[in-house]
């Protein structure tokens, strides 16, 4: 009996299409039907700063295609040949292999100049988008639990991506990299005890060496990419586990996500995305030329000139080390150049202290719990100035590390401008800080006021008596739950010093110094009430509202 109903239901069926077949067996070995269905429809919210971090994604699969398609050109070598190209002015200068097959792909290779300028170009957008996401990230509070690991793969996708195109721009061994490659082995030398050892190996002998060019380029293309593709995929898996934050408004909290399904509607507009980033990056390399190796010629360790300047991601390392005194120490036979060894420490340490500041601000305000929904930056005038601050201090710094150009194109003293930057390093960020802070108060007193009183409409009415009011416009529920929807935590307490019997409590010094820094954060003079329900009511109620 069952035999014939299973024959008669074959019958019906028919027979399977051999995609069908192809699907079946290998949905049943590696289950994508059953991750498909789980992840395809998950939702994700829609705001144009979430496209900060799909740039990054898109430029960096830019940079992989071009990258591919340049390595099938480039010679990683540093034997001296005799140009013969068709570059005229350069045509018998002896140079590297190196620079004389970029010169091939700039001028010879159907196309090349255009990659390589589209792959010049996307490497600076890749830096520029993630420094961007990641303060979008930092200003909203989305690096808090659960979501600490991602913010430590994407500060590490930036140290590496730093370096990544630091080896990237010294590969062509033009007379503006080596500048770049020596100002480097300046700062390995600097290192106490294993600097010249360090040097050594990576040049394979006294500077400029035949070693570094292939030591570059093996970590450009292989070591730095593989990384940073890891992190990147571990990076967009955590998204998918953790779910997208989101900003507050009507009807979102911190369980669910409002939005559009992954698919199709999120990767319809993914793809349409990714080729607009495509056209925009293809359009500024064909308008706009960088790095033109022609015009520097190769480089020569007897030659370096004014204007010789870091890729702007750079900028900051250089100016530090630009505006920092000349200090030595000479002891025992030998250097410490502090002048270079000082900033090349204190570069690390601001970028450590980066990574690590979601862990600082959770143990300093004993916030221990999820967040899916982001803050307004107003809401938390501390971080918000600590940010700027930072954002204060590497511009002052990219400011210094092209101190020459600035005193050439605005017919300034360089002296001036590094004295400076070197009180602006201590002065400005600390005035930015507390002017943010100012800032962001002044905004939450007024979110007050609109919520109290309404949006002002500009509408001057003159009552029965004569006199003159401005009509205010109640805000709908919406705005009012975008306005109060934010928690105010209490900073920590420690509690009384003297016990129920006049004992004076043992308290630890790492307990007090977290409970001041906690009420520097959450304080009295760090935000302003929220207007209670008994207040609204009232002025909603007619006493004083108009």
């Amino acid at each position: 009996m069952s035999t014939s109903t299973e024959t008669s239901t074959t019958t019906r069926r028919g027979p399977k299409h051999p995609g069908q077949r192809v699907a079946e067996w290998t949905d049943s070995r590696v289950g994508l039907y059953k991750l498909g269905k789980s992840n395809l429809r998950k939702i994700f919210p829609d705001h144009w700063s979430f496209m900060l971090g799909e740039v990054c994604l898109y430029s960096f699969t830019i940079l992989i295609l071009t990258g591919v398609y340049l390595t099938l050109f480039f010679h990683p070598s540093m034997n001296e040949v005799v140009y013969n190209g068709p570059y005229a002015p350069l045509q018998g200068v002896r140079m590297s292999d190196a620079y004389a097959s970029t010169m091939h792909i700039s001028f010879e290779v159907r196309g090349g100049l255009l990659i390589r300028q589209i792959h010049h170009w996307s490497a600076l957008i890749f830096i520029a988008g993630m420094i961007v996401h990641m303060m979008r990230v930092f200003f909203t509070g989305a690096f808090r639990k659960p979501r600490e690991l991602n913010w430590l793969f994407g500060w590490t996708l930036l140290f590496i991506g730093m370096f990544e195109g630091f080896t990237g721009y010294s590969l062509p061994d033009d007379l503006l990299s080596g500048t770049g490659v020596r100002f480097t082995e300046g700062a390995i030398l600097s290192t106490p005890i294993v600097g010249t050892y360090l040097s050594m190996f990576l040049f394979g002998g006294e500077f400029p060496g035949h070693n570094f060019v292939p030591i570059f380029y093996s970590a450009h293309i292989l070591l730095l990419p593989g990384i940073m593709a890891a992190l990147l995929v571990t990076h967009l898996i955590l998204v998918f586990y953790h779910k997208h934050t989101q900003f507050p408004g009507a009807g979102k909290t911190e369980k669910n996500v409002v939005g559009m399904p992954f698919f199709p509607i999120y990767t319809a507009k993914a793809g349409g995305f990714f080729f607009l980033v495509f056209g925009v990056i293809a359009a500024i390399a064909a308008i706009a030329t960088i790095n033109p190796i022609w015009t520097m010629g190769p480089y020569r360790p007897d030659q370096v000139s004014t204007g010789a300047q870091p890729d702007w991601y750079m900028g900051f390392s250089e100016g530090l080390i630009r505006v920092m005194p000349g200090w030595e120490i000479n002891a025992w036979g030998h250097t410490l150049v502090l002048g270079v060894f000082i900033p090349l420490m204190i570069f690390p340490l601001v970028l450590a202290a980066i990574a690590v500041y979601p862990f600082i601000e959770s143990w300093v305000t004993g916030d221990k719990g999820e967040h899916h929904l982001l803050d307004r930056p107003r809401n938390r005038p501390v971080r918000t100035g600590f940010g700027v601050a930072w954002l204060t201090l590497y511009f002052t710094l990219l400011i210094g590390g092209g101190n020459d150009l600035w005193a050439t194109h605005f017919h300034l003293s360089i002296e001036t401008i590094t004295w400076s930057v070197r009180v602006g390093f201590f002065v400005l960020p600390t005035l930015a800080y507390f002017a943010t802070k100012r800032i962001c108060l002044g905004l939450q007193r007024r979110d007050r006021d609109k919520v109290l009183h309404g949006r002002e409409t500009g509408i001057i009415k003159r009552l029965p008596h004569g006199e003159f009011i401005e009509v205010h416009e109640p805000l709908d529920q919406e705005q009012l739950h975008v306005l109060t929807a934010h928690p105010q935590p209490q900073p920590l307490e420690i509690g009384p010093e003297v016990d129920e019997n006049g004992v004076e409590r043992k308290v630890n010094p790492v307990t007090k110094v977290r409970a001041r820094l906690s009420r520097n954060f959450y304080g009295e003079h760090s935000q302003i009430p929220k207007p209670t329900v008994e207040e609204y009511d009232e002025i909603t109620s007619g006493h004083g509202h108009h």
